[in-house]
């Protein structure tokens, strides 16, 4: 059918025509069916069908679809019904419970990659993942082939080490001080990280705020070399970008299905070449992976999978009942993470947390001593020194101190209603707080924990500090404290149970 194709300014995510409603009977196509638009060139878009916002006989839209069609403004194209991609038939038999071919799973992760697959359907990929899983031979096939439509980095300097943590915890700010260590020690660990998802901050968030962490593959590789480190922003590179892709989809659902997960680590480590890999799974109540059989579950089939991908991996479980540290947004996590490199002694949780996982990775390296190793590293100065470097080397000020990164500032004190002990700390309510706050988009938002689990609390005493900056949002997170109070303090006595009344 021949239809004269119009511009309309429209951002979409996916390929997207707009066609009047007696056009789209007559080529026989309903909502969200697929339509071929060919001008000088061919090409495959989704069909959103109206009797008010196109006119009969045009067909509208955006840029790219124009571009990719090879037709202009005004052109004549041709319009035609376009069939269903063969993925979508595996991606049925997945929710069918049926095992994957490789070739079936390679056409799936291609058509992400090419925007051939809709919305819709890449949701039912991911739902059918959640509710049937995939056996872990068919998670190898996936992280391979969510690597191989990106970048593979490939380094003169061998062995490759990196680190990665599940999250899940408000707080965790080792990254730059583990990979500082490892490189102090002379072993290459260029670490890449993401930024938060549905967290208060991600890893680059906080680290943005000292330097630049979009860096593209040739700065990556020539900074590891160089320098021995590096704190660079996956997503600023054309690693694995699939995995990026449906993990704008699996935000929304909700969901984040156990083979989406691993394929989605594992092909960012198999993309940058890694030969060894730590992996920390914090492990605790309001986290990804709740329960001790759980993360074990994890660290089995995340290992198997390393021997499928010529890989070695070791797993840290790691607590995670309370946040890490006293510090939960960009600057207020920059600024304790900087302060122990540094040389401040507290908070203890971040130094031994940080310190026992280096040491993992010093002893995967065949250096002894371990977590010893690790800390006399950092006591030294001589971590400090190396992060220096990677932070000079990536944009960052030679004269950085810690004291010179500013919250927000608006804050107001959260304090203790009655006196006690610090019985829990909910990690759900502590990032729901800082997110309210602002965090991480506002650089200065967050909240200082000024009271851990087990410590002793008076009637008045601040619990913790929030930050942000401006007013409203302060309030905002005031108010989300209130309602969902994420500190409970009880006292030794918690209840008194008595069946003998004595009379006098």
């Amino acid at each position: 059918m021949k239809l004269i194709a119009r511009y309309y300014d429209l951002d979409a995510s996916e390929p997207v025509v707009l066609m009047h409603d007696l056009d789209c009977a007559e080529i026989g196509v309903k909502e969200n069916d697929r339509v071929s638009v060919t001008g000088s060139k061919s090409t495959v878009a989704l069909v959103t069908c109206s009797d008010t916002l196109v006119d009969a006989g045009t067909v509208m839209m955006p840029a790219p679809v124009m571009e990719r069609c090879g037709a202009r403004d005004g052109d004549e194209v041709e319009v035609a019904y376009s069939s269903k991609p063969d993925s979508v038939r595996s991606i049925r038999r997945k929710m069918d419970g049926e095992r994957l071919e490789r070739e079936e799973i390679e056409a799936i992760v291609e058509d992400i990659l090419n925007n051939k697959l809709s919305k819709i359907e890449v949701s039912a990929w991911l739902t059918a993942l959640y509710i049937n899983g995939m056996d872990i031979d068919e998670i190898a096939d996936f992280t391979k082939a969510m690597a191989h439509t990106g970048d593979i980095i490939k380094f003169d300097r061998q062995p490759v080490f990196d680190f990665h943590s599940f999250g899940g915890v408000p707080g965790n700010k080792i990254t730059p001080i583990v990979v500082s260590i490892v490189a102090a020690a002379g072993v290459m660990i260029p670490k890449t990280s993401s930024r938060a998802i549905s967290s208060a901050c991600g890893t680059s968030d906080f680290v943005e705020t000292f330097c630049n962490v979009e860096l593209d593959a040739d700065s990556l590789k020539r900074i590891a070399e160089d320098v021995g480190g590096v704190f660079a922003w996956g997503g600023g590179m054309n690693i694995a970008p699939v995995d990026d892709m449906v993990i704008k989809i699996e935000h929304p659902l909700g969901i984040n299905p156990r083979a989406q997960m691993l394929a989605s680590i594992m092909s960012k480590k198999l993309a940058i070449g890694a030969n060894y890999l730590l992996i920390d799974i914090p492990m605790g109540s309001g986290t990804k992976v709740p329960t001790i059989e759980e993360a074990r579950s994890y660290s089995r089939d995340l290992m198997d999978l390393g021997e499928r991908l010529d890989m070695h991996i070791e797993c840290a479980i790691t607590y995670a009942d309370q946040p890490v540290g006293t510090a939960v947004g960009p600057i207020l996590e920059a600024k304790e993470c900087i302060s122990i490199l540094e040389g401040s002694k507290h908070p203890a949780s971040v130094i031994e947390k940080a310190c026992d996982c280096a040491g993992i990775i010093l002893d995967m390296a065949g250096i002894p001593g371990g977590a010893a190793k690790a800390r006399e590293i950092l006591d030294s100065g001589e971590a400090h020194r190396k992060f220096m470097e990677i932070v000079v080397a990536q944009g960052g000020r030679a004269d950085l101190k810690s004291s010179d990164l500013k919250p927000g500032d608006y804050k107001e004190d959260i304090v203790a209603s009655k006196s006690g002990y610090v019985h829990a700390i909910r990690n759900k309510d502590i990032v729901a707080i800082a997110k309210a706050a602002g965090a991480p988009n506002d650089k200065g938002a967050g909240l200082l924990i000024l009271k851990k689990k087990g410590q002793r609390v008076e009637a008045g005493d601040v619990l913790m500090t929030i930050y942000a900056d401006n007013d409203a949002k302060l309030r905002r997170a005031r108010e989300t404290a209130i309602k969902y109070p994420p500190i409970d303090i009880e006292g030794m006595l918690i209840k008194r149970v008595s069946s003998v009344n004595v009379r006098r």
